[in-house]
């Protein structure tokens, strides 16, 4: 039985006292304001129960400022089989950036697959953006008016997703090398990408034995390497009956509420994507379709392609990676302090 919102209780390894929370707080608007300090330690809270299983995320606030705040939410990648809240760590910059705004960041645990299918995950998800905006403004002053997603890799997948499933939409999506289409050919043929090769003796009881326990919400908590899952599934084209138990073929009608690029409608969020012009994992023209269908429904988006720039922006110039984050930043701060 899924209970979505527990009493708000931090974590047991966070800071409990009020002081300490404070203290936090002041850390975050100190560390957002110097370059290179990285990001305090968080606030931990349980958003959510399933069973015995506790879903958790972790809140960056700034002491100082308006309030109520507006809210970032943070996606993590991973295929949707691996990751956890903590790769907001890849990120610091632009988090840290959002923080020296005003803004809380809250990154976020969702169920992963194939221990939980994709509806697992998309609910978590849902949950999660319900809870920012129903125990946010007390837990960390948030704005519930004022709420983006952004997300990477499969995290900005999720994004995606939130344009149209979460309710109310946010008003803004950041989307970093992301895709909206979990059906496309990149993903039902075999992928090319050099990191989904590192196994290639894997067999297919070898790679299943990695996913055979409970059902986890973080990475950490799972036993075995699922890089070894994760490539054996893209090399042979099986990743989108992996993580939800459909057929692509036969069973496609099972896969249109996961489809941003088949939901996108005048009401969808105004959208910034990143995206690195020689990714191979996730091809830019799976940006670039996404984007079409924004500008074919009259949304507002931009589509920012990275030169030379791999799956999370490897290879490219990092000056040019770094324009690139700061325009997206601009594009969501006008958005989340428009019409206050």
């Amino acid at each position: 039985m899924a209970r979505a919102f527990p009493p708000p209780s931090p974590d047991p390894a966070a800071p409990r006292t009020a002081a300490a929370r404070r203290l936090l707080a002041a850390l975050a608007v100190l560390g957002a304001a110097t370059a290179g300090a990285g990001l305090p330690e968080p606030v931990t809270h349980v958003y959510k129960r399933v069973d015995a299983l506790e879903i958790k995320a972790d809140v960056y606030a700034p002491a100082t400022g308006p309030r109520p705040r507006p809210v970032v939410v943070y996606l993590h990648g991973g295929s949707l089989v691996g990751g956890g809240r903590q790769k907001l760590d890849r990120r610091e910059d632009l988090a840290e950036r959002f923080l020296a705004a005003g803004y809380a960041v809250v990154s976020v645990d969702y169920r992963l697959a194939p221990e939980t299918r994709l509806p697992g995950l998309v609910a978590d998800v849902e949950d999660a953006f319900r809870w920012v905006r129903e125990r946010g403004p007390e837990l960390f002053a948030a704005d519930p008016g004022r709420v983006a997603a952004w997300g990477s890799s499969a995290g900005g997948y999720l994004a995606f997703l939130t344009g149209f499933r979460v309710t109310p939409r946010p008003r803004v999506l950041l989307v970093e090398f992301g895709y909206a289409d979990i059906v496309g050919r990149w993903q039902t043929e075999p992928s090319r990408h050099a990191d989904h090769h590192r196994h290639p003796a894997t067999t297919r009881e070898e790679a299943w034995r990695v996913v055979a326990g409970p059902p986890i919400a973080n990475s950490r908590d799972r036993a075995g390497d699922i890089s070894v899952f994760n490539g054996y599934v893209r090399r042979h084209g099986e990743w989108p009956r992996a993580i939800t138990g459909w057929d692509p073929v036969t069973e496609a009608e099972k896969f249109l509420p996961y489809l941003p690029v088949r939901q996108v409608t005048a009401d969808y969020p105004p959208t910034f994507i990143l995206h690195g012009r020689e990714d191979t994992d996730i091809p830019y023209a799976v940006a670039e379709q996404m984007a079409a269908e924004l500008a074919r429904h009259g949304v507002e988006h931009r589509l920012v392609g990275i030169p030379g720039g791999e799956h999370g922006y490897a290879g490219a110039d990092p000056a040019v990676v770094a324009a690139g984050l700061r325009e997206g930043e601009a594009f969501v701060r006008r958005q989340l302090d428009r019409n206050r």
